[in-house]
């Protein structure tokens, strides 16, 4: 393979890789917003996040984790969300679809701004993971900036913004398409 075709391949980090840009604070919200949500999922999310949760989600006491109360199994499942990457895009893909008018703005919004998007229907989760090159000339804050200035009236987080930047694109901000390595990002 010569240099130019090297250059061409995508590189992937494994869904659980958006850890790295989070903070733990956030990381428990959108964890607790999904389980607590969970009884409204549709089915094949909750299908899904129980059947991952029962395999990879240890709860002291608890032989299926499932039933665990939810304050106890939503701390529980935050090691496996860190360590898993199925799990991970389990639960984001669940939060996602939870935020579906949120979904639909970030899409807009990054079509507007030229990004190469897949289709909304797309399930994420059967990608390998995050690819790794974003735009060049876009962060958090623009990228927020923009969804303010373009939704004024719509009520939501920077974080959640963020988060949905990252699932809808399903790029994480490690290294920039124009101008090299950026710094890590951290959704707060």
């Amino acid at each position: 393979m010569s240099a130019d075709q090297n250059d061409k391949r995508v590189g992937f980090l494994p869904f659980h890789a958006i850890n790295e840009f989070m903070t733990e604070e956030y990381r428990l919200q959108v964890i607790r917003d999904v389980l607590t949500g969970l009884p409204d999922l549709p089915d094949d999310h909750r299908n899904k996040i129980n059947q991952l949760t029962r395999k990879l989600v240890k709860v002291p006491g608890f032989r299926n984790s499932v039933k665990a109360p939810l304050p106890i199994r939503i701390k529980s499942t935050v090691p496996a969300f860190e360590k898993k990457p199925d799990l991970a895009a389990a639960l984001l893909a669940a939060w996602a679809d939870a935020k579906a008018e949120l979904r639909e703005r970030v899409y807009a919004l990054l079509k507007s701004r030229n990004w190469e998007l897949l289709p909304l229907e797309t399930d994420r989760t059967k990608l390998p993971g995050f690819m790794t090159i974003w735009p060049g000339g876009e962060n958090f804050e623009i990228l927020n900036q923009a969804f303010g200035e373009t939704y004024p009236d719509f009520s939501t987080t920077n974080d959640d913004v963020s988060l949905m930047v990252v699932w809808i694109s399903t790029r994480l901000p490690y290294q920039v398409t124009d101008e090299g390595e950026v710094e890590v990002q951290t959704i707060r």
